[in-house]
């Protein structure tokens, strides 16, 4: 599973619809509504959490995953030292955001997180980016 900044996840491109979504991977195994009307879709085999946002149409923008074979840039990332992760990929700019047992290492420029629990990655987030226009990129034609 090939998380590509800027872009989505695997095939999934951010701007999609659920139809298309569904089109590829079929009817999710869960899905919900979340408190901003967004509506959420879960992939078991797969490992994806999808989010659909409401007030952009229903388009694709954000994913999560924990799919074991998750790369980012070819580099292997699940379940590796968060720390020595960061230090391979070509991004500079990380905030680092301390809950509990996990950490949240976000790079704004791609809105990429790595999620790490006892300092190994345990999932990947990446959103639709924002221009300069304040508007949200669509990779989805």
């Amino acid at each position: 599973m090939i998380v590509n900044p800027k872009n989505g996840v695997g095939q999934l491109l951010f701007g999609m619809k659920q139809k298309d979504v569904i089109a590829m991977y079929g009817a999710p195994d869960k899905q919900f509504e979340d408190d901003d009307h967004n509506i959420i879709y879960l992939y078991n085999k797969q490992q994806l959490r999808i989010t659909f946002y409401e007030d952009e149409e229903m388009k694709l923008g954000y994913i999560i995953t924990s799919h074991p074979e998750a790369t980012l840039l070819g580099v292997k990332i699940m379940g590796r030292d968060v720390v020595e992760v960061k230090s391979e990929l070509p991004f500079n700019s990380w905030e680092q955001e301390d809950f509990d047992s996990t950490e949240n290492h976000f790079n704004e420029s791609n809105w990429l997180v790595l999620q790490s629990e006892y300092g190994k990655i345990i999932r990947i987030e990446i959103g639709a980016i924002i221009n300069d226009k304040d508007e949200l990129e669509w990779k989805f034609k």
